[in-house]
């Protein structure tokens, strides 16, 4: 494996390994036998309300702290996980944190964000810009830092480079150990950096990637990640990759992602969120539906968390409270 750093090392951050648990009812619902859906619990890794960042985290801040950071700077959407998990992670090592996000403020406080504020970290308002205006805008703030004599480290949007996907290869070699039969692991994609670390251990042919609309072009993101940790090209065109979830756009609840977390949440008890897992287990059930994946096999869903920002998408909120609404006789 390569690094993003030569004095990279790892800060243990979570709880490992996370479980793997079955999902018989769930299954039954979309079409698979009882035996044959399981979830990998990364909702339940223990830093700062859990989720897939922190696998990354340890590794992007071993790296600062090898480095001799006082501060971490981060960029992200209103309601990050990975903004969340930056500042809690940040509290737990005795780091300043500034998230650079893009947005106005007052225009969404709850979710995410009030844990932002929970664990202490700064909040910069970077209005509304790309990624690359944003990517400046950590910068410029980093820069303010080194002048006020701190020595910031820059974590990547979302955790993912070839560094922080080392955490997601870990969890493949743990799926191997809990499940050697797996037949396909089901993930939502983002930036890129967790589907790009799984396919490390596992390989393409068993790693479905859902897009949730937070890059332009996922397949080349995922592939450049995938290529600088085996050290070995991994053609985008080798990637099983699923498109038809985005709906109207990344912070928009579809349909079937509202639906899927429905669903999911009384067959099974577990919740998942309307921007990322909700789109992956939508991307699963379609999957199913047209034969890509098939009942007989082990397939599993890896949950990477996001619960607190289901209490900071307004749209998500509002159907849940309808749905608690009794119709009139």
């Amino acid at each position: 494996m390569t690094s993003d750093s030569p004095t990279s090392q790892r800060a243990v951050l979570g709880t490992w390994p996370t479980p793997l648990e079955p999902m018989p009812r769930l299954a039954r619902a979309i079409g698979l036998g009882a035996g044959d859906l399981w979830v990998k619990r990364d909702d339940l890794t223990g830093l700062g309300g859990g989720g897939n960042k922190v696998r990354k985290l340890e590794w992007t801040c071993g790296a600062a702290l090898a480095d001799g950071a006082t501060a971490l700077v981060t960029t992200g959407a209103p309601q990050s996980n990975h903004a969340r998990l930056t500042a809690a992670a940040g509290a737990r090592l005795g780091l300043d944190v500034v998230l650079v996000l893009a947005g106005e403020p007052g225009t969404s406080t709850s979710g995410n964000l009030a844990l932002d504020g929970l664990f202490g970290a700064t909040v910069v308002w970077a209005g509304d810009v790309d990624d690359k205006a944003l990517d400046s805008a950590a910068e410029q703030v980093a820069e303010e830092l080194r002048g006020r004599g701190a020595v910031p480290a820059l974590i990547p949007f979302g955790g993912s480079s070839v560094l922080g996907a080392r955490g997601y290869a870990e969890c493949g070699r743990e799926l191997l150990v809990q499940a050697p039969d797996l037949a396909t692991v089901v993930v939502a994609v983002g930036s890129g950096g967790t589907m790009a670390g799984l396919l490390d251990p596992l390989g393409s042919a068993r790693v479905l990637g859902v897009h949730c609309g937070a890059v332009t072009d996922p397949a080349r993101t995922v592939s450049e990640l995938a290529s600088g940790l085996s050290g070995t090209r991994c053609a985008p065109e080798t990637l099983s990759l699923r498109l038809d979830q985005v709906g109207d756009g990344y912070a928009t609840l579809t349909e079937a992602a509202m639906a899927a977390l429905t669903l999911t949440a009384r067959t099974e008890g577990i919740v998942l969120d309307p921007i990322y897992t909700g789109r992956a287990m939508a991307g699963l059930i379609a999957a199913i539906e047209e034969g890509d994946v098939v009942p007989g096999q082990r397939t599993i869903f890896l949950h990477s968390g996001g619960m607190p920002g289901l209490f900071g998408h307004a749209a998500t909120l509002a159907a849940l409270e309808a749905a608690l609404t009794p119709s009139n006789p």
